[in-house]
């Protein structure tokens, strides 16, 4: 979608907010409208009704937008002092609230009204939302609970969903991809699969892995390590809690304070949790004075970090409290740069190019009209940049230019995965900081045995293990590649006549580092067939009289293929094929 296209689906779901508003306080007058914002897949408004609404009453809205929708023809734009505009919410506290804050920021307080309903906004309206929008091409949605402005000590608000987009049919597609989303729900899928729980005991946002999702954790951690050992990586470890003096001086502290778990020790220290691993990376550079030569320093780091996320953005295992980043930086003089670049790019390709992702770049620079959001010059932006941009360049990929998404420490090449729905995801990530290595003083004796200023590189592979694993389970629907797969082969006797068989089989297999598991239960056949495809492992053994008698397998495969008899050297030679090319 090009940039006029996506300005302009905002601005209809912006309209449409406004008229889930005007609808709602047709049907209810006494209720108080908070905010209506746009979201990817269309709007939102949160509303304080004196009595609660149901699912049921959504129809009843939707039909009242409906009606109105042919009244509005254009918006009205108008300027109101604070004070005038307190007269026109005298009795709701939340656009009160809004309208000091605005006035705080010494910012125009500024209306628009169409066909009698006016509201609270900075703009971005349909023209004619009468002609602009066809009534065919948004739905309502859902309710939810939403406390005001995020905070669980404000009052509780009901949530109104609705789905907007530019045609019929693009809704109707939309609707049928979540459906089979919710299908591979990653929250319900991973539980059910085995691989992780969470405890309330615990807590929300701490997932806990299971011997199979741990087992999977690292696989994918090894064969990101695989990759980064053929490019002279290292392995290095840092503690899980750190001063609040570090943090302070690499910038964090004043970006994140209120989002790390802070201690104090019983001497009156304050610690806290590591969130990132880039400032402890820098001490473990800084330990002694480096030469050119011996340029670059590749650190690794596959470890757990800590976020004091709210309860109410946790989800799964996309967005925890606890996370796994596997993490690296690269200390390199500016002349290395594109190299390191070109080294993990490579390492990106073949590691999402495993699972089937198609992959689209993003070059994600600073706003300028912004720079208090990020350490630094101007000019060292600039020319990070231009080094990003060569770079994409001489990949010859068409990169999405992003002005305003990057870190606040430098610009960065974020890939997004485009996984089996079509769904977009931002997931590895290579970022080029000339300000860290300004704040922590890191230099290397140039060939004039001169200090020189070096630069610092921040690449993860997956990110987050977690995140990574809720996107791959829905992208695989559950059905992780053989390689991967916990269990590789289930082997299903249908007698006990066909056990001992059935335990050589599964001895020969492990034998040979394959994952097999034998279901030694008394369930029939079909009962087993059923179980095996509900875990989802790739293969299944079906052993009967025959298969006993010639001794030869009639392997069953999860895809639904043709059924094979093999041998069972043969079926060894068959997987090892599959995980040697990751399969």
């Amino acid at each position: 979608m090009n940039k006029d296209n996506k300005e302009g689906l905002d601005h209809k779901r912006h309209t449409l907010a406004h008229l889930l508003a005007a609808a709602v306080l047709e049907l209810w007058p006494d209720t108080k409208h908070a905010i209506g914002p746009t979201v990817d897949d269309g709007f939102y408004y949160d509303f304080e009704f004196t009595k609660p609404i149901g699912e049921e009453d959504l129809e009843k809205i939707e039909a009242k937008m409906q009606e109105l929708l042919p009244t509005w023809g254009s918006f009205d734009y108008s300027e109101m002092s604070p004070d005038e505009a307190k007269k026109e919410y005298e009795d709701n506290p939340y656009k009160l609230e809004l309208i000091d804050e605005i006035a705080g920021k010494g910012e125009q307080v500024t209306f628009y009204a169409c066909a009698g309903f006016s509201d609270l906004c900075r703009g971005g309206h349909n023209e004619n939302p009468a002609k602009d929008i066809k009534p065919d091409s948004f739905k309502l949605d859902r309710l939810s609970g939403a406390y005001w402005r995020g905070s669980e000590e404000n009052q509780m608000l009901t949530r109104i969903y609705g789905l907007a987009f530019d045609t019929k049919d693009e809704l109707g597609d939309y609707r049928k991809q979540r459906e089979e989303a919710i299908k591979r729900d990653h929250k319900k899928l991973g539980p059910a699969l085995d691989l992780f729980t969470f405890s309330d005991l615990v807590g929300s946002g701490l997932p806990l892995w299971t011997p199979k999702g741990t087992l999977v954790r690292n696989l994918l951690d090894t064969f990101v390590w695989e990759l980064r050992t053929e490019q002279g990586y290292v392995l290095v470890d840092i503690p899980h809690i750190t001063k609040k003096d570090l943090y302070i001086t690499s910038g964090h502290w004043d970006k994140f304070k209120d989002e790390l778990f802070q201690i104090k020790t019983r001497e009156g220290h304050e610690f806290v949790m590591k969130p990132m691993n880039c400032p402890h990376h820098t001490q473990i550079y800084a330990r002694k004075l480096w030469s050119y030569r011996e340029l670059p320093q590749r650190y690794a780091s596959t470890t757990k970090c800590y976020r004091d996320e709210q309860s109410g953005e946790l989800a799964g295992i996309s967005r925890t409290r606890s996370l796994t980043q596997d993490d690296a930086h690269v200390f390199c003089r500016t002349s290395q740069v594109k190299e390191e670049f070109l080294k993990i790019w490579d390492i990106v390709h073949e590691f999402y190019g495993a699972f089937g992702f198609e992959i689209e770049v993003w070059l994600s620079r600073h706003d300028p009209e912004k720079m208090e959001n990020y350490l630094g010059e101007e000019k060292s932006w600039e020319e990070a940049e231009s080094v990003l941009e060569a770079i994409a360049k001489e990949k010859g990929v068409d990169y999405v230019d992003a002005p305003g998404e990057a870190a606040f420490y430098g610009p960065k090449l974020d890939f997004m995965a485009k996984d089996s729905l079509g769904r977009e995801w931002q997931v590895a990530t290579i970022q080029l900081d000339m300000n860290m290595p300004e704040r922590f003083d890191l230099t290397c004796v140039n060939e004039k045995g001169e200090k020189e200023r070096i630069v610092m590189i921040h690449a993860a592979i997956m990110g987050s293990i977690e995140r990574f694993l809720s996107i791959l389970i829905e992208h695989t629907a559950g059905s992780l590649p053989t390689w991967l797969a916990p269990v590789q082969v289930k082997v299903l006797p249908i007698g006990e006549a066909h056990m001992d068989f059935a335990k050589e089989v599964v001895a020969s297999l492990q034998d040979e580092g394959l994952r097999a598991e034998l279901d030694d239960s008394d369930e029939s056949l079909g009962k087993k067939i059923r179980n095996w495809k509900l875990e989802k492992a790739p293969y299944a053994v079906v052993l009967g009289d025959k298969e006993v008698a010639d001794k030869k397998l009639t392997i069953e495969s999860r895809d639904g293929d043709d059924k094979e008899n093999l041998s069972v050297d043969e079926f060894i030679t068959k997987l090892k094929k599959e995980v040697g090319e990751k399969k």
